[in-house]
């Protein structure tokens, strides 16, 4: 989807300044924020492509105006209540009112240990073989989707070349809409800058590609 979110390439919003010596929290409260959403996540309540998409859809003006921490708050809120886990009276007040739908995991603390050190690929079997290879032309489709989407704005009508065929893997515009994981081949694009954007810089942006935003060139 278009939203706030897809800033690459737009002008006006400033540079990025780094933060020197910066902590990993500057609160407290974003450390349990952070604890709070990968916990939920473990639940099995929902998958990552949908918490990213709660995310990208804040209104405009309350994502534009949020701490990075805040913006995970509000899309967490909107799961809870979305999935029947806590209810928006609950919500407001801040008191549980009525038991909550159960979910399927039930994590602790040795559970979540153990979680977050281990993997969890999105790559699946492939059902067919891929349409591109390395080396191939290839042009991003122009799409405006109402739903989530990985392609940026700024690489949309873009003309690159394969660098790298990187498997299939779960397709985030189904998956994030409950569609189901429809896996896809990947690929990594490699596109000239000034292709890009509109200065004249001189070296190479890479952008990882699912199948279905590709077309020959």
């Amino acid at each position: 989807m278009n939203g706030p979110h897809d800033m690459g390439g737009m002008q006006c919003y400033g540079p990025v300044i780094p933060e020197p010596n910066e902590p990993v929290f500057h609160h407290d409260w974003e450390r349990k924020a952070l604890a709070l959403t990968v916990a939920m996540g473990a639940t099995g309540s929902w998958n990552i492509d949908i918490s990213r998409h709660a995310r990208e859809s804040l209104e405009p003006a309350q994502y534009l105006s949020s701490s990075y921490y805040q913006i995970w708050t509000a899309a967490l809120e909107e799961l809870l209540v979305r999935y029947d886990l806590i209810t928006s009276g609950e919500l407001e007040k801040g008191e549980v009112e009525a038991k909550g739908r159960a979910v399927k995991i039930v994590p602790d603390g040795e559970h979540m240990a153990i979680a977050l050190r281990q993997r969890h690929p999105y790559e699946r079997p492939a059902n067919r073989a891929p349409l591109f290879e390395v080396g191939d032309r290839v042009r991003t489709l122009n799409l405006n989707p109402t739903g989530h989407t990985r392609l940026p704005r700024y690489a949309r009508g873009k003309t690159g070349t394969v660098e790298r065929v990187a498997g299939c893997h779960v397709f985030p515009d189904s998956n994030a809409h409950d569609k189901g994981e429809d896996a896809q081949w990947l690929y990594t694009i490699g596109f000239e800058a000034s292709d890009l954007f509109e200065d004249k810089a001189d070296h190479i942006v890479f952008v990882d590609c699912w199948e279905p935003y590709l077309e020959r060139s």
